[in-house]
């Protein structure tokens, strides 16, 4: 459609720096596995039995994304705002009903990233059977690295740690990851036609908590890279 048949200049597309080159991933959604570390599922109060349940996801706009190295604003409406550090999955071509033994096949790479939530705000949705969208889908909540380009490489193990203000939050490694990176891609495939730039952010380990105005959050997983964020004075 011609530019001028718009009301008014159309949002440019999310993107996210790539590792090693001046190109850039364009994002198309963005997904989350809740609860995917049984540590992070026991504090949540919610343990997770893998022998019969599945994953579950929820998404964020992709006009969320944030890069590393940002200032954002503490969000409004919220006295409990939290970090949750994960590793983030980049599908590099589409996919629909994938195997499991071929979910490798598409990977692009891998970036650092940070689910920041309205906890307070997600928890009273929780409780009484209402949508996340309020607790989630934050504005400059979904923070991300440059990504690392691995094509068809599954990330199987590695330390992931979080700290703010140089004191660490939160510590695991990947492995402990409840549904593997195969096993994500796979399941996530039965319900959508995953396409190049799809991101998926796999879950976040035990250890999240708040943050105030003024806070220096510095995450880093073993073998992809770091994320960083400041948060900011409180929205106006």
């Amino acid at each position: 459609m011609a530019q001028d048949n718009y009301l008014w200049a159309p949002a440019p597309t999310p993107s996210v720096a790539i590792r090693g080159g001046s190109q850039r991933l364009p994002v198309q959604r963005l997904f989350f596995v809740g609860r995917n570390y049984h540590a992070h599922a026991a504090e949540m109060g919610r343990p997770v039995d893998k022998s019969v349940e599945r994953p579950f996801y929820f998404t964020k706009s992709p006009f969320t994304l944030t890069p590393s190295g940002s200032t954002t604003p503490y969000p409004s409406e919220t006295a409990n705002y939290h970090f949750e550090m994960e590793l983030v999955l980049a599908i590099g071509k589409p996919g629909f009903r994938i195997p499991v033994a071929q979910a490798h096949e598409y990977i692009y790479g891998y970036a650092c990233g940070l689910d920041m939530t309205r906890r307070d705000l997600q928890l009273v949705a929780r409780d009484k059977g209402r949508p996340w969208d309020l607790g989630k889908d934050v504005e400059h909540s979904s923070v991300c690295s440059e990504i690392v380009p691995m094509p068809g490489r599954v990330i199987e193990s590695g330390a992931i740690e979080l700290s703010v203000n140089g004191q660490v939050k939160q510590h695991s490694d990947v492995n402990k990851l409840i549904w593997n990176i195969r096993e994500i891609i796979a399941d996530l495939s039965l319900f959508y036609h995953l396409q190049p730039g799809d991101l998926i952010y796999s879950g976040t380990p035990e250890g999240v908590g708040p943050v105030v105005s003024g806070d220096k959050l510095h995450g880093h997983i073993e073998g992809v890279g770091e994320v960083l964020l400041t948060v900011g004075p409180a929205a106006v």
